[in-house]
């Protein structure tokens, strides 16, 4: 799709208005004591809280004021149907599990996309109000150092690499494997950061982020953000990853290309 300059800015706008109601929603219950939590699945724990539902549901309300024309996909509250040919993404607490122990590394992730891909997206750090965005001609970090331009770090080995993944498992067993062979070539590995590391590959702070069995929601903010700061994310075979599964994000192709060697060594 062809986005206009006045689209542009409305989608932007948006955007960032979902982000302001979804911090305001995380926050009334992020550190608050003995924060209930259900678990979506029954052999391990995933948790959803009161927090995840109330800031989707407020993004909801705002796209169905602002952009009733679009369609949305939600991690608590699923998908509905637009007619413009545009769908919001919308996780809206990336990393819940360390949003229940109270580290600053969780996220709400917001994009949006077209029938080719993912157009703009938006990781957002409420606790330390850190916003990074990217797509529509923007590539931007604000937060407690103000603004910068967002940009990958220069191109380097795997053995001067830094690598980020959210749990040590990585997936199946198989999957486990093929990270910790990348691993083990890295200068330094470091777990737990969800959505968090995505955003430190384009702030030019990390090289390299392995994860497998994500979800749409989970990557295409993380896609759009990377992508704008010079990166590149895609699945374990190099293929677009917009729907999620096993993600490698790097800061530049000669990296990517060396972790894909392994991964699929």
């Amino acid at each position: 799709m062809r986005v206009s300059t006045g689209l542009a800015s409305e989608l932007i706008a948006t955007a960032h208005e979902l982000a302001d109601v979804a911090r305001v929603a995380t926050l009334s219950y992020f550190r608050t004591r003995d924060l209930a939590a259900e678990t979506k699945e029954t052999e391990r724990f995933d948790p959803v809280t009161a927090a995840d539902r109330l800031s989707e549901e407020r993004m909801r309300e705002v796209l169905a004021r602002r952009r009733p024309q679009d369609g949305i996909l939600g991690e608590e509250f699923g998908a509905r149907a637009g007619t413009s040919g545009l769908t919001w993404v919308l996780d809206p607490i990336d990393g819940t599990r360390g949003y229940l122990s109270g580290t600053p590394t969780w996220g709400v992730l917001i994009s949006v996309r077209d029938a080719q891909g993912v157009l703009y997206g938006i990781i957002d750090q409420p606790y330390i109000r850190e916003r990074f965005e990217g797509g529509l001609g923007r590539s931007l970090v604000n937060g407690p150092m103000g603004e910068a331009v967002l940009s990958v770090r220069a191109p380097r080995p795997l053995s001067q690499a830094i690598l980020f993944s959210t749990f040590p498992e990585v997936g199946t067993p198989a999957e486990g494997a093929a990270f910790r062979r990348v691993a083990a070539g890295a200068k330094l590995v470091r777990y737990g950061t969800d959505c968090y590391a995505y955003a430190l590959v384009a702030a030019g702070q990390i090289d390299l982020v392995i994860e497998a069995g994500l979800q749409a929601y989970d990557v295409q903010a993380p896609i759009a953000v990377i992508e704008a700061a010079g990166g590149i994310v895609t699945d374990w075979q190099g293929r677009p990853a917009l729907e999620g599964g096993q993600i490698v994000a790097a800061s530049c192709r000669e990296l990517h290309a060396e972790a894909m060697a392994l991964l699929n060594g």
